[in-house]
């Protein structure tokens, strides 16, 4: 049975503690927030466990509390996660519901049961070992494996749509591109060429008036087309995760996008 479906701005509210005193399992001591970690190895019942191909796990302990989570496909979120006691504890997962293949589906399914069996929790350093009785995620810091990649002269491809509270996937999505190199923005809505002017400010774009070629789009490809548009308009505010671009407008539309290393 899926886990609770949500979408991924309406993460449910736990009745938990945040990340107060923190002490990992055998003594560690050290905190866990503000940082992201990326798997490394996973072992399951004494053996290597082979994740889906082109994945890792990636846990994201934030300022306020909140836990992240994803295994390569959907997004998992908890609004508070305790971890006194050496222990890892939510009340609860919500997960967004983007189309998978069969493997990556059973993997995000796995890692949510893990993470709500309790794990415990060890950090030495910057590597992180999450483990249940017969599972052993070993991560490491997402800063020292994956920093960040420059906003400018990458080419951040389409992964998924922000609607409100919907987030989504299409086939051909990863047509559509930005490329950003100073007050100069070019890429593809998946159907047309685009370019125009960008500005900065702190966290924030601020995009003017794009030109696009006039390709006729239908289909898929419209709705693409003018879902890029739509936030490509006015002032945006962004983040760069390791390879991963966040552009947001204030009505809560936005993209996520990635970038190859």
């Amino acid at each position: 049975m899926r886990m609770m479906v949500v979408a991924v701005a309406g993460l449910a509210v736990l009745p938990l503690g945040g990340c107060g005193d923190e002490s990992g399992a055998s003594g560690s001591a050290g905190s866990l927030k503000g940082k992201s970690y990326l798997s490394t190895a996973v072992m399951e019942n004494g053996k290597p466990k082979q994740l889906a191909p082109n994945t890792r796990i990636r846990l994201q302990f934030m300022d306020d509390g909140r836990l992240t989570a994803d295994a390569g496909c959907n997004s998992m979120g908890a609004d508070k996660v305790s971890t006194s006691g050496g222990k890892l504890t939510i009340g609860g997962l919500a997960i967004t519901d983007l189309g998978c293949d069969a493997r990556r589906h059973a993997q995000d399914d796995w890692l949510a049961k893990l993470l709500q069996d309790k794990p415990t929790w060890k950090l030495a350093g910057d590597k992180l070992d999450v483990s249940t009785a017969s599972t052993t995620i070993s991560l490491v810091d997402r800063e020292k494996a994956e920093p960040d990649l420059a906003l400018d002269a990458t080419k951040w491809s389409v992964d998924t749509v922000i609607e409100g509270e919907v987030a989504s996937h299409s086939m051909g999505s990863e047509k559509a591109y930005l490329t950003i190199s100073g007050e100069r923005v070019t890429g593809s809505t998946g159907c047309n060429e685009l370019q125009g002017i960008v500005s900065r400010t702190g966290d924030k774009l601020t995009f003017g008036e794009l030109g696009t070629t006039l390709r006729a789009c239908t289909g898929h490809a419209a709705t693409l087309e003018k879902a890029v548009l739509g936030v490509l308009k006015g002032e945006v505010g962004y983040t760069i995760d390791s390879n991963r671009l966040k552009l947001r407008s204030p009505n809560g539309s936005g993209l996520d996008l990635t970038a190859p290393r």
